[in-house]
C-alpha cells in the first residue's frame, strides 16, 4: 500500500522508546521529514537524529516545551502537516482510591491530556495552513474499559478520546483530520521494563513480573502483547492520504481485548 508519506514533515512527542521511537522510524523508513522531542533521550534517538531526524530534549507537558518542538519543525523543514501525540505515562495505584493524591491525579492529567492538548494548540495552525493534514493522538483501551487500578489513567485517557473527538468536528472542515489509536498491553517498558505495570503489581501482589504480564493478556482472542511497530503502522495509515475520509475514530490494536461491539 503506498502511503503518499514522502516528503511530509510530522512532528512526533515522546519519541525516545516504545511506542513513539518505533512510529519515528516508520516515518523515516517512508521518506518523511521527522521533528521528534522527547523529555530524555536514547542511543536510539541520537542514532535517527544523526540521520536526519530532528531533535527536541524538553518537557512536553508544558507549552514551552511542545511550542519548541513545533518550532523546530517549521525552522528546519518548513511546516507541520503530521501530528503524533505519543507522549503518555501509568502509574498504577495499587493503594486503592483513597491514597491517590492530587499531585497523583495532576501527573496523569498533565502527561496524558495536557501534552496532546497543548501539543496541538502549537501545531494546530501549521496543520491547517498545510491541509490536508492529520492529527493522530496515542490514547488507551482504558478510556472506556476503567479500571480501579489506574483510575487517573483511565479518567485521562476518557478525556484524551472525548478532546479528540470534539476537535474533529471543529478541524474537518478544514482539512485537518483527527484521530486515536487505543492500544491494549504494548511490548514497552511502560508494561514490562523496571519499574513498569508488570514490576509494580508483581511486587504488590507478591508473584512473579511474569505472571502478571500473561494475565494481561490471557483473556485476549491473540493471546499475546502488541508490538510497538504494528502499533506504528496504524499510527502511519491514519496519517496518510489513504484513509483521509476518517477522521473523529477511536480505532482499537488490543488483541481483541475489548469485546463490546
Amino acid at each position: 500500500m503506498k502511503l503518499d508519506l514522502a516528503g511530509r514533515t510530522a512532528v512526533v512527542t515522546g519519541a525516545s522508546k516504545g511506542i513513539g521511537l518505533a512510529v519515528t522510524r516508520a516515518l523515516v523508513a517512508e521518506g518523511a521529514q521527522v521533528a521528534a522531542g522527547a523529555l530524555n533521550g536514547s542511543e536510539e534517538l541520537t542514532a535517527l537524529a544523526e540521520a536526519g531526524v530532528a531533535t527536541v530534549l524538553g518537557d512536553l507537558t508544558t507549552m514551552p516545551g511542545c511550542q519548541a518542538l513545533v518550532d523546530l519543525a517549521v525552522d528546519r523543514f518548513g511546516g507541520v502537516d503530521l501530528l503524533i501525540n505519543n507522549v503518555g505515562g501509568v502509574r498504577p495505584r495499587t493503594g486503592g482510591f483513597l491514597e491517590v493524591t492530587d499531585a497523583d491525579w495532576q501527573w496523569a492529567l498533565e502527561l496524558n491530556l495536557f501534552s496532546a492538548v497543548r501539543a496541538t494548540r502549537a501545531a494546530l495552525p501549521h496543520l491547517i495552513e498545510s491541509a490536508p493534514s492529520a492529527i493522530v493522538t496515542i490514547c488507551s483501551v482504558n478510556a472506556t474499559l476503567p479500571d480501579p487500578g489506574v483510575i487517573d489513567y483511565s479518567a485521562a485517557k476518557s478525556a484524551l478520546r472525548s478532546f479528540s473527538k470534539s476537535l474533529s468536528k471543529e478541524v474537518g472542515p478544514l482539512g485537518v483530520s483527527v484521530n486515536t489509536v487505543s492500544p491494549g498491553p504494548v511490548e514497552t517498558a511502560l508494561w514490562l521494563g523496571p519499574g513498569g505495570v508488570a514490576d509494580t503489581l508483581s511486587r504488590a501482589q507478591g508473584v512473579d513480573p511474569a505472571t502478571v504480564r500473561d494475565a494481561a493478556v490471557a483473556g485476549t482472542p491473540t493471546r499475546r502483547f502488541t508490538r510497538p511497530d504494528e502499533v506504528a503502522q496504524l499510527v502511519l495509515l491514519l496519517a496518510s492520504s489513504t484513509v483521509s475520509n476518517l477522521t473523529g475514530s477511536d480505532v482499537l490494536i488490543d488483541g481483541g481485548m475489548v469485546s463490546t461491539l
